[in-house]
């Protein structure tokens, strides 16, 4: 039975654990810098032998520490994006697999260099967006003999919106922040491109409901290092409801708050009420050409709150959770095959909709 270590018992670390613990495959241990946190979730699951623990996972010794002790065969990253790398070295020196969620690119690329020469699996960005989208995106393109546009857009919103930014946290605020504020990446003319956080600005309809999406920072993962060269246009925007892209603008560059995250995030998280009841969006669009012809592929995906151990889950939390679990089932179903950086296009998706967690995206 391995043993997991997960790192973080808030909104997507608390059902990582919850998931792993229930299939009784899995050894868990939760840590989390709060006390409470971990035991809040281990008393939802009495009998599933949860091991709290608490742990500041940025002292790098202290942690060492803790997995000398225990033995974990794999650290799970549910932290701030920019505790990663930190828990990241960890795990390399104590030779032991490594799963994150992060959706920064900088991070990334540190985690990609951290793995050099590993034996374990280094897989960043496990979570929805990026992770399950690259999967989809990925899935829909080798459908293709040549590739022309790949479009991936991705929402998680409230199903009744009451505010005028017609939004709630239903994440974390940190992550928000770094995908409206830093540069984004994408692919036009074959070549990978820097673009702007908040512009490209577009609207779509999905089952009869408009939605608008616009850039942001890391949706795209490493696709677009992957599919240089071989595709014209991709690119990743995220989806909300119309009028958002200009007041999150008027914030962010108009107010620069941009240049004072904390300020912002005390703002947000001050005014902008929390939810467990949202939807979660998935759209794909893959136009390419087959046998000569000019053809367009989509994936549209309508996803909400699920019901898990007696307890509800946000969309965003079952969807994200899911994910991550469904490949640390894969990469422990062939940890031969896993080994060094592992992107997401990496797993199939069918491989991934065939997992006991996948079947939350069915």
């Amino acid at each position: 039975m391995p043993t997991v270590l997960i790192l973080g018992a808030g909104k997507i670390g608390s059902l990582i654990a919850t998931f792993l613990a229930e299939t009784s495959e899995y050894a868990v241990h939760l840590g989390d810098i709060e006390p409470h946190a971990p035991t809040q979730v281990s008393h939802q699951l009495v009998g599933q032998g949860i091991k709290e623990a608490v742990l500041d996972a940025t002292d790098p010794k202290e942690l060492e520490k803790y997995i000398q002790a225990n033995h974990p065969d794999v650290v799970i990253s549910s932290l701030p994006y920019y505790c990663n790398p930190t828990v990241a070295e960890v795990a390399r020196r104590c030779d032991i697999h490594y799963f994150d969620l992060t959706e920064d690119i900088e991070v990334t690329n540190r985690i990609q260099e951290i793995s050099v020469g590993g034996q374990r699996a280094f897989v960043p960005q496990c979570g929805l967006a990026p992770g399950f989208i690259s999967i989809v995106a990925n899935e829909l393109m080798t459908h293709f003999d040549s590739l022309d546009t790949v479009k991936m857009r991705v929402g998680a919103l409230p199903i009744n919106p009451s505010n005028v930014l017609k939004y709630s946290l239903t994440w974390s605020t940190d992550g928000l922040i770094n995908e409206y504020g830093n540069v984004c990446y994408g692919i036009e003319g074959g070549v990978k491109i820097p673009l702007l956080p908040l512009e490209g600005h577009e609207t779509i309809e999905v089952d009869g409901l408009l939605y608008e999406a616009f850039n942001t920072s890391g949706g795209l993962g490493t696709l677009a290092d992957t599919y240089t060269g071989k595709v014209q246009t991709m690119n990743y925007k995220t989806l909300r409801y119309p009028g958002h892209c200009e007041k999150i603008q008027f914030l962010m560059n108009d107010l620069k708050l941009n240049k004072q995250r904390e300020i912002l995030k005390h703002i947000l998280e001050n005014a902008i009420p929390k939810t467990l009841q949202d939807v979660v969006l998935i759209y794909v669009a893959v136009i390419g050409r087959k046998g000569g012809e000019l053809l367009e592929e989509n994936y549209v995906k309508k996803i909400y709150p699920q019901t898990i151990s007696g307890k509800i889950w946000s969309a965003i939390q079952v969807t994200t959770a899911a994910s991550l679990c469904s490949v640390v089932d894969l990469v422990f179903a062939n940890p031969i095959q896993h080994q060094g950086f592992i992107t997401q296009e990496t797993f199939s998706l069918q491989s991934i909709l065939s997992n006991r967690f996948g079947k939350y995206f069915v």
